[in-house]
């Protein structure tokens, strides 16, 4: 019998909690360790879409990337993503900044392979990990011609970018917001920066440094850790069933 703590300590095998940054609210927030998994989803954010969708699979447990609580809670509403998971006797792991820094099956190391990403290496460490990381391309590219590749890869409907003065052969990476460490990737090597979010004065620094700078956005440049999370998971746990929420979905839309 596979139990939710089981699933936690194996989490935290490879991606510590207790690493997470100070920000950060990582761990096992709703449920019982002691509950038996017998199939469990996998998702991005734990929506009310995606607890209907638990709760039609049969599931015992969600785990996702982004804390379903963050922010201290005053009052639960009848309705609420908390309110229904107890409602469903659903548990939640949500593995956030420890899981982006793990070096082996980490989102930044998904989004590395993703990309093709080559002879990659962490940079700015944090526990046992990274905050974020530099590798190489096969080939060399074209600012431009790099921008359409990260969009391709990651299947988003647009990216935003800053071309830079180099053609691109070092990329640095931070999933999710992390454009702050554009500098420190530079200085590491790289011509080129994919993150998730970017800032209006961090693309005009890329433009000052001349540097490319991708914006592939939040949900996609993490989604891509959910099919290489639930691959290590199927492996470990075989007697559980594995599944990626089919409303594990991105907020926005492009045009």
């Amino acid at each position: 019998m596979t139990t939710v703590q089981d699933v936690f300590a194996f989490i935290n095998g490879f991606a510590p909690f207790a690493e997470a940054l100070d920000f950060d609210n990582p761990g096992l927030l709703v449920g019982d360790g002691k509950q038996s998994v017998k199939t469990a989803v996998l998702t991005l954010d734990i929506t009310a879409p995606v607890v209907e969708e638990a709760v039609q699979k049969g599931a015992q447990l969600i785990v996702s990337h982004h804390p379903v609580i963050f922010a201290p809670l005053r009052k639960i509403q009848r309705g609420s993503v908390p309110w229904l998971l107890a409602q469903h006797d659903l548990s939640a792991i949500c593995a956030h900044t420890n899981l982006d820094m793990a070096p082996d099956g980490g989102v930044n190391d998904a989004l590395s392979q993703v990309l093709g990403m080559e002879n990659c290496r962490g940079i700015c460490p944090h526990g046992s990990g990274f905050e974020a990381m530099v590798g190489e391309l096969s080939e060399e590219m074209e600012p431009d011609a790099f921008a359409r590749h990260v969009k391709e890869v990651l299947h988003c409907g647009a990216v935003r970018f800053v071309p830079g003065n180099h053609k691109v052969k070092t990329v640095g990476i931070c999933s999710g917001a992390g454009a702050d460490y554009l500098e420190p990737a530079l200085e590491a090597g790289a011509e080129a920066f994919v993150t998730g979010e970017v800032k209006h004065h961090q693309f005009l620094l890329a433009r000052e440094l001349g540097a490319t700078l991708v914006e592939g956005g939040h949900f996609y440049t993490e989604t891509v850790v959910l099919p290489i999370l639930a691959k290590k998971l199927a492996e470990e746990f075989p007697q559980v069933q594995w599944l990626i929420a089919e409303a594990n979905t991105a907020p926005e839309e492009s045009c």
